[in-house]
């Protein structure tokens, strides 16, 4: 299988903590991968990495657009970094609440933009056509999303589940290859979980878009990843499908006693 994202010995420290240490992961075309692991264990690290929010100490990260020319990213700021297909919601919601859903959704989108800021200034016609696009792209999204009766809501009065969506929403204005979801189901009641599901099954399956997720909830995990990978003390320590990861010894005992057959 065609990979889309690639990191080889990824390691990040800080001061003389060594959060990562050597992670060799691989994200394949219309691969659901789950990254999991107990609390400290460096997957949001990991994330931070990839998406240029921290410079990797060592190691290589590589990322391949569907017919494209595989580039490293190491080092690449953020904004490049989504530009070039790599969007992320976090776990923390971070949303402009005092903005519009569709407002919030066109923000996103905005870094697919030409007009630049003499365009936003002479307001011509190729501006405008771009702006009218941006709009019909952004209600388009919300759309599929469920979230087409609230484009005029604001964020900040969205139910919690919605406000997951509308995050999720953000992220593929941006027209990603590859979407990372940091926990996306925390804080979710059962409904709003199983509503995620099938949300994330569905953004593979119709925009043909890679996921890679951190998910704490395992029946999610178990459910829609392909493949897994456990990480504990900033190191891979096994990786497999929902059945190997299950059953593994090494990933019971990394958790502790927490949930790994929920």
């Amino acid at each position: 299988m065609e990979g889309v994202l690639t990191t080889e010995k990824l390691t990040m420290d800080f001061g003389g903590l060594r959060a990562l240490n050597a992670v060799d992961l691989r994200v394949g075309r219309g691969e659901i991968v789950a990254l999991i692991g107990p609390n400290g264990a460096g997957k949001t690290t990991f994330f931070n990495c990839i998406t240029g929010i921290h410079r990797p100490t060592g190691g290589h990260i590589s990322l391949a657009p569907p017919g494209g020319i595989t580039r490293r990213i190491d080092g690449v700021k953020v904004h490049k970094v989504t530009e070039m297909g790599m969007a992320r919601t976090f776990q923390n919601i971070r949303l402009f609440p005092d903005m519009t859903v569709l407002e919030n959704v066109m923000i996103g989108r905005h870094c697919r933009a030409k007009a630049g800021v003499l365009g936003a200034v002479l307001r011509d016609k190729r501006t405008r056509h771009e702006e009218q696009e941006i709009v019909h792209r952004s209600h388009a999204i919300l759309l599929r999303l469920g979230l087409a009766g609230q484009v005029d809501e604001l964020a900040k009065n969205l139910p919690y589940g919605a406000q997951r969506r509308l995050e999720i929403a953000r992220a593929l204005a941006t027209e990603p290859f590859l979407l990372l979801l940091d926990e996306p189901a925390a804080g979710m009641n059962p409904r709003e979980t199983d509503e995620l599901e099938a949300l994330i099954v569905r953004i593979r399956g119709e925009e043909k878009i890679s996921v890679l997720m951190i998910e704490h909830d395992m029946r999610i995990v178990m459910s829609v990843s392909d493949r897994i990978v456990v990480l504990d003390h900033g190191e891979k320590i096994a990786e497999g499908t929902a059945a190997q990861i299950r059953e593994d010894p090494v990933v019971i005992k990394a958790y502790l006693g927490e949930d790994i057959h929920a």
